[in-house]
């Protein structure tokens, strides 16, 4: 299969898994704006594809496929995931298998294929004690990123997303939620905390940002991505319902605890310290290797 463009020596093929969804989207106009031939590569067909991308449906477990689109890539973008915390909470295996083993299979494609930088969609959660299996999957893919690096030469950088909003969001990003409810009910209404901060970035800035790191002043770093300053969620909700004309009393929290999700910070992750035990009674070494000798002899000592 050639793909458009491939005989113009003048684009850089830059392929965007997960290119059809809300940030991959985004990052995918920016990629063809500064002058990359993109290639989305989704399990769903994209809405906003330009006349100037090509897309290939697929999932991101197929080796074959994968092979076959990073072919010729100079870029690798990884968006691809279960992101939805709730969703996660529910289905720990399908999060492995998309998160951390499809982030992976990508790994192995983009070295196979000479790829000269690997761009690996995170989050600020993997600095927290929040974020369910969704955080846990994120913090093993990052690991597996870093050590390919440092085994295989794969360059990388790992950008984590702070709290997006913008166009072409859907009902898993929080700030769309909000503001359907709203639209719909004319009460603005957030299940959460009513204490709760978030850096809101929109997803433009995300995205330019997103294409932006490809100078090599970033190769092998982790960028955080998220808003200038903390913000109280209570006054974002406070703005949204002067944009709307709603009156403050349509205010609403439904507070309670929200599984896996951050109150006034992520970061606060730090490994669990550990203890170490040694055995009152143990095997003297000397007497244990015997023990092997004789089970690899064939002269068995129990």
């Amino acid at each position: 299969m050639k793909f458009k463009g491939e005989d113009c020596n003048a684009m850089k093929k830059a392929v965007v898994i997960g290119g059809s969804g809300f940030i991959g989207s985004h990052v995918a106009d920016h990629l063809s704006d500064a002058g990359y031939h993109v290639v989305i590569y989704d399990c769903n067909n994209s809405k906003w594809l330009r006349s100037d991308q090509e897309i290939i449906v697929g999932d991101v477990l197929d080796d074959d496929k994968l092979n076959l689109v990073i072919s010729g890539a100079e870029v690798v973008f990884n968006f691809a995931a279960l992101a939805d915390l709730n969703k996660a909470i529910d289905q720990p295996v399908e999060t492995i298998n998309i998160n951390v083993l499809g982030t992976v299979k990508v790994l192995v494609a983009c070295k196979k294929n000479n790829v000269k930088r690997f761009i690996y969609a995170s989050t600020i959660y993997v600095h927290s004690h929040e974020g369910g299996f969704y955080r846990c999957s994120k913090q093993a893919a990052e690991a597996y990123v870093e050590e390919y690096q440092r085994t295989y030469g794969l360059d990388y950088t790992i950008l984590r997303y702070g709290s997006l909003y913008g166009p072409r969001a859907d009902e898993t990003n929080g700030i769309h939620r909000i503001v359907k409810s709203a639209l719909e009910n004319n009460i603005v209404k957030y299940e959460g905390n009513s204490e709760s901060m978030r850096e809101y970035i929109h997803v433009y800035d995300a995205a330019k940002a997103s294409v932006d790191i490809l100078n090599d002043n970033f190769i092998n770093e982790s960028i955080v991505l998220t808003g200038q300053e903390p913000m109280r969620v209570l006054d974002m909700l406070k703005m949204l319902a002067e944009i709307l004309g709603i009156p403050e009393g349509n205010i609403e929290f439904i507070d309670g605890h929200y599984t896996g999700h951050y109150i006034r910070t992520p970061y606060a992750y730090q490994p669990k310290l550990g203890k170490k035990y040694i055995p009152p009674l143990h095997v003297d070494l000397g007497q244990g290797l015997i023990q092997v000798i004789g089970g690899i002899s064939g002269n068995k000592i129990d």
